[in-house]
């Protein structure tokens, strides 16, 4: 029962008044009547979201379609909640209006009588609002979209109903990129997305977006599409896009933007599709490779790498990381991976990219390179020959060092040693990328994995006996000048701390790759301590024939040594033996 207000003492009312005062001293809006007062946390008044909906309203959607769908939109909106016949469900929140039912009609007689020009919409009392005021209520709707409280308050006020009528009436490019980014805000929580999942008509005219000619608002439709795709209504989003129109559209934006936004966009949109459940990957992927999306994005890779190698551009860095970790992860899906393991233009793009000198801007793209030649190389084992006798040189013969071709010139070596030492001479600057990259992976399983792996690979190819002095000291500079990166990498492996980290995430993918590791990580340790060794042998001919002005420093190749020794000889008891490859 309630209270009556004169039976609370005088110096309790006194004491809340001053409280009342200063809750509506920090509000952000005047408060709402009483009868629209609404039990929620939030520091934005409800009654201010839902007069913001009343706004977004077209005016001129009853022109252009049913007129009956559009008066009991407006009739929604400014119907009386408080009406005993219906009472409202638990939990929901309805528009209020302390107008009745018959000044809500007045509302629609005096929409129809006044019939706002087009674009121009109405605001809460039926008076024509200009473009850029929707724009800026819109706006308004746009950030509070971005939390839960009041996203929930607002698909639960037909915003949803209020954002497909102005899709479907022509309004200005601006106005469809708002409502596009309200209904993406929406989309990012639960119970919205599955409001518009349920909102007759949506999904349809949302996919019809892709087919705008506006950038904005296609970078919208591109992000609202992935959060489609990454949430729990999937499968609803992908059958919506399946259709060969429109994914092509999607390949045509990709393949035609100049827009450095919404080529990010649209192929993170592709990424969402082949990093997805095994449905989403069934109902899309097919006809995205029919459509030739393996190929397109080679293309876009062959494009970012030019720009980075001419110039750079920080605002391109986010794009050649999403197309990079696009490609590596078409690379590991059966079936699908043949198209990409095969091309060698690609494989050369990966490694000149780990083979870039300067990594700090752009190293997530080099880490994700790596283990997509990792992937590459487990399905054509042939290319990491390639890599070890310099076919995949841009210039071959920049691979022989100065002094080698002053012997050849001289006569000390002829044509045809040279032509041996290149072949058991591994691509040096793409062994130092490698060994560049641990430092940006540290936290990283897969890509320190996929590091040892292709290093594995190329040291078994090497054979220092038969090399000339100058490229083994090329070779032990390498080593010795990247030791501190190989010392800190096997500190985690062979102590055990990846072991634990395997343990505690109880993936048995890390723990079998953690096994191969330890294996791959013996056999380069002992390449390189034989390596080393024969360095040691003849480290006086190459000082007596001065065949570098570089010389490898005696101490640091003992440590390098030393170190290398220790870890080849150290066993964990906690990793099984396997066989090198």
């Amino acid at each position: 029962m309630a209270l009556d207000s004169n039976s609370i003492p005088l110096q309790d009312q006194e004491e809340q008044e001053p409280q009342l005062q200063d809750h509506n001293a920090t509000a952000h809006h005047p408060s709402a009547p009483p009868d629209e007062l609404f039990d929620i946390s939030t520091t934005v008044d409800p009654s201010y979201v839902i007069s913001l909906i009343r706004r977004l309203l077209p005016a001129n959607a009853n022109h252009k379609h049913n007129s009956s769908g559009f008066e009991a939109l407006v009739q929604g909106l400014n119907a009386d909640s408080m009406e005993k016949s219906e009472p409202t469900p638990p939990g929901v929140i309805s528009l209020h209006s302390s107008k009745d039912v018959s000044e809500s009609m007045d509302i629609i007689d005096d929409c129809h009588k006044n019939a706002p020009e087009e674009g121009e919409n109405v605001d809460l009392y039926g008076v024509p609002v200009g473009i850029e005021a929707w724009e800026e209520y819109g706006c308004i709707l746009w950030d509070l979209a971005a939390s839960k409280t009041h996203a929930e308050l607002m698909v639960q006020n037909l915003v949803l109903e209020v954002l497909l009528a102005n899709l479907m009436v022509s309004q200005s490019v601006r106005a469809m990129e708002i409502s596009l980014g309200i209904i993406g805000n929406l989309a990012c929580h639960e119970v919205p997305m599955k409001q518009i999942i349920s909102t007759n008509g949506l999904i349809g005219i949302i996919v019809d977006q892709l087919f705008s000619d506006d950038a904005q608002c296609l970078c919208e439709i591109c992000r609202l599409l992935t959060v489609g795709l990454h949430s729990s209504e999937r499968i609803t989003w992908a059958k919506a896009l399946q259709s060969e129109h429109n994914l092509s559209r999607i390949l045509w934006i990709a393949e035609n933007s100049l827009n450095l936004q919404l080529i990010e966009k649209n192929v993170e949109l592709l990424l969402a599709t082949i990093e997805n459940s095994d449905e989403v990957v069934h109902i899309l992927l097919p006809p995205l490779m029919k459509l030739g999306l393996a190929s397109l994005l080679i293309i876009l890779l062959d494009f970012e790498m030019s720009k980075l190698m001419s110039e750079r551009e920080p605002e391109r860095y986010p794009i050649l990381d999403v197309i990079l970790r696009s490609i590596e992860a078409l690379s590991v899906i059966d079936g699908h991976s043949q198209h990409i393991c095969s091309n060698k233009k690609l494989f050369q793009l990966a490694c000149d990219l780990v083979k870039l000198p300067d990594k700090v801007e752009v190293s997530n793209s080099c880490v994700t390179a790596a283990i997509l030649i990792a992937n590459i190389l487990s399905d054509e084992s042939t290319l990491a020959s390639e890599i070890a006798e310099g076919k995949l040189f841009m210039f071959p013969s920049l691979v022989y060092s100065f002094q080698d071709l002053l012997s050849c010139a001289f006569g000390l070596i002829s044509r045809h040693d040279m032509e041996v030492t290149l072949r058991i001479r591994p691509d040096l600057p793409f062994l130092q990328g490698l060994l560049d990259l641990f430092p940006f992976s540290s936290d990283d399983l897969e890509a320190r994995s996929a590091l040892w792996n292709i290093i594995a690979r190329l040291m078994v190819r090497v054979k220092e006996k038969e090399m000339s002095p100058s490229v083994l000291q090329q070779y032990v500079l390498v080593l010795v000048n990247k030791s501190d990166a190989i010392e800190d990498d096997l500190l985690d492996f062979q102590l055990g701390d990846l072991q634990s980290k395997a343990r505690t995430t109880a993936v048995s993918s890390s723990a079998n790759l953690l096994t191969y590791n330890n294996y791959a990580i013996k056999s380069i340790l002992r390449r390189i301590v034989s390596i080393l060794n024969q360095w040691t042998t003849s480290k006086d001919y190459a000082k007596d024939n001065d065949m570098t002005d570089e010389h490898a420093d005696d101490l640091s190749v003992d440590r390098l040594l030393d170190c290398c020794r220790k870890h080849s000889e150290h066993e964990p008891s906690t990793v099984s033996q396997g066989t090198e490859e």
